[in-house]
């Protein structure tokens, strides 16, 4: 019987192994005919990603170019960014990629790094540094999947995610897009998103296409500077900045951003060792290499010199922001590129390898059977479920650094309870950079979701009065505080900081309250660690909550002990700005917390 069984297993295997073989061919033999077909304008235009912003004339540019790809980057966004919103300018801008000559369908793409976060409705996770603190790839993987579903029911396929950037300074104003600052804890977040992202197969109906970013070294640049330079010898950018990148690739990621970043002394961006020798020859990176945004820009020369520098190096998708009557728009890269071939400074095998490695993925996605949206899928966006998902990883990202005398879990039957802070009632400072807009907003920014003030207010008894109180005033002798502190939101550009020492104001807050000799929990909304020293000093307990998302009750859950803490640090924790960088490993490493570091406590002893 058991021979049997393992006869029909290895029947399966083999069948399928045929079965995937055949597929393959099957695509392989369709992307040669549609290639044999196309112009050399027709060619280019799959290597042309014009923002939506930048089209002027949307309806008349789009079927005369017949643009590859189209993004919603940065601050690009549709006039009603409600899931039908969404969903009507995607299927509007769909059906004129069918008015072309070859109906190849458009790519769109769209930096949806932590949930749909330009959509307003969606549910927003936490951060990646807030997710590297849980440790956990199985959850990691299930928020991946639920936001791929929420992008695909707007029908957008595509989102520049996961960032596998290794932060190793905490100066970086990016930081909290990074799962951490050790590389073997970044692959494998990095590998579990990709597969949630993907699914088990591109063409299934909530699969997305990952976007793995920023080749490579993004997160080890001088003093933590954005776009900055990373000097390290070849053997150190390997072993601290390329696993993530290794493992994504095995587990199926067919695209790849290049990073702002220079590597002793080279832009990333022209640099075809790394793209070309590396990537794609020595690792078999078999999908396309799109660049960030306007970044060919950066390389020396004019942009004729520009472009003919990325293509060579081995970038296949050219991300523009400019459109027609600005300088370096998508009609100069077209025209542009297309003189390069001419002139023979760029072989007609390598336009030829470019558009066979984004066509094939079209293929694979199965954008060519089902490029429109489906409408039934609106509906999850949002959802309960999709929101208990978060609230989970909410949960599990809180990294408890302080518990005095066990101050923490709250009791849910305390008589009094003041919430404080300007923070705390705030969704947008939750979410942080890249909700809404590019670099965040203070306020009621988005739709659903609950504040750490209401998350309180959810979970005390009824006999239990909570206070809220923007500077911490109003306290009573016998109340517990929960003062709510941190950074407001921002993101790339931005974000980089010479200081991360909290700010007087919070830190004044927390001190009034200990004045009056009651409890203080503090909570630290945050993208990084900082430098809380006298702070921490002050409260009772201290939790770093990095930022959340939208679901604020997560934290209330932890608060009052349903879900006892189980969060790990993610980086070092530095005792003062001198320290930074600080990382594991370090000879002479002395944090005020190490990397891995938490506190717990059994969920049973709160006080309900």
């Amino acid at each position: 019987m058991k021979t049997l069984s393992l006869f029909f297993a290895s029947l399966f295997l083999c069948s399928f192994i045929v079965a995937q073989h055949s597929k393959r061919t099957d695509i392989d033999s369709k992307v040669n005919a549609l290639i044999k077909q196309m112009t050399l304008d027709e060619k280019i235009a799959q290597m042309t990603q014009p923002d939506y912003n930048a089209i002027r004339n949307t309806g008349s540019d789009i079927v005369k170019y017949s643009f590859g790809s189209i993004l919603w980057g940065g601050d690009s966004e549709v006039k009603d960014i409600t899931p039908q919103g969404w969903s009507d300018v995607y299927d509007s801008l769909q059906r004129l990629s069918q008015k072309t000559r070859l109906k190849i369908p458009i790519l769109f793409g769209i930096d949806a790094v932590h949930g749909h976060n330009n959509v307003d409705g969606a549910v927003i996770f936490p951060h990646n540094v807030g997710l590297g603190a849980t440790r956990n790839p199985q959850l990691v993987e299930q928020v991946a999947l639920v936001t791929g579903k929420e992008i695909k029911a707007t029908g957008i396929h595509w989102t520049f995610a996961p960032c596998v950037a290794v932060a190793r300074n905490e100066r970086w104003g990016r930081t909290y897009e990074s799962y951490g600052e050790d590389p073997e804890l970044v692959a494998q977040l990095g590998v579990a998103y990709v597969k949630g992202i993907q699914g088990a197969s591109l063409s299934d109906q909530n699969s997305v296409l990952a976007c793995v970013k920023h080749f490579i070294g993004d997160g080890g640049t001088v003093n933590g500077d954005d776009q900055g330079e990373t000097t390290l010898d070849e053997a150190s950018l390997r072993r601290l900045h390329l696993p993530g990148y290794v493992e994504a690739m095995k587990a199926g990621a067919k695209s790849i951003m290049v990073s702002f970043n220079s590597w002793n002394g080279n832009k990333m961006h022209g640099h075809k060792y790394l793209l070309t020798n590396v990537l794609k020859g020595e690792l078999k990176f078999d999908g396309f290499l799109v660049s960030d945004w306007a970044a060919i820009d950066q390389l020396s020369g004019d942009y004729k010199d520009n472009i003919q520098q990325s293509i060579n190096a081995g970038l296949d998708l050219i991300m523009i922001p400019n459109g027609p009557g600005q300088q370096n728009s998508y009609i100069d890269f077209m025209r542009l590129l297309k003189e390069l071939v001419k002139e023979k400074k760029v072989e007609m095998s390598r336009i030829d390898d470019a558009v066979r490695r984004i066509v094939k993925v079209k293929f694979e996605m199965g954008l060519f059977e089902n490029p429109f949206v489906a409408r039934s899928r609106a509906a999850t966006v949002g959802s309960q479920e999709n929101r208990s998902v978060a609230r989970e990883a909410v949960r599990q990202s809180l990294v408890l650094l302080k518990n005095e005398k066990n101050a923490l879990p709250l009791s849910k039957n305390a008589k009094s309870i003041l919430v404080a802070g300007k923070s705390a009632d705030d969704i947008g400072v939750q979410c942080g950079g890249w909700t809404i807009i590019w670099q965040g907003k203070k306020g009621n920014i988005l739709s659903g979701g609950t504040t750490i003030l209401q998350g309180v207010k959810n979970t005390v008894s009824k006999e239990t009065t909570v206070k809220y109180s923007v500077d911490g005033s109003g306290a009573d002798s016998g109340d517990v505080a929960i003062v709510v502190v941190g950074e407001e939101p921002y993101a790339e550009m931005f974000g980089d900081r010479d200081d991360l020492t909290l700010s007087s104001d919070d830190h004044a807050m927390v001190e009034r309250l200990k004045a009056k000799g009651i409890p203080v929990i503090v909570v630290l909304l945050s993208g990084r660690p900082m430098i809380v020293n006298s702070t921490l000093d002050k409260s009772n307990a201290f939790i770093a909550a990095w930022l959340p998302g939208t679901e604020g009750q997560g934290i209330a859950d932890v608060l009052f002990g349903d879900y006892a803490p189980t969060g790990k640090l993610p980086h070092s924790w530095p005792k003062n700005m001198q320290q930074i960088p600080i990382n594991i490993g370090d000879k002479n490493y002395d944090p005020l917390f190490p990397y891995g570091y938490g506190l717990t406590y059994a969920a049973d002893k709160a006080m309900n």
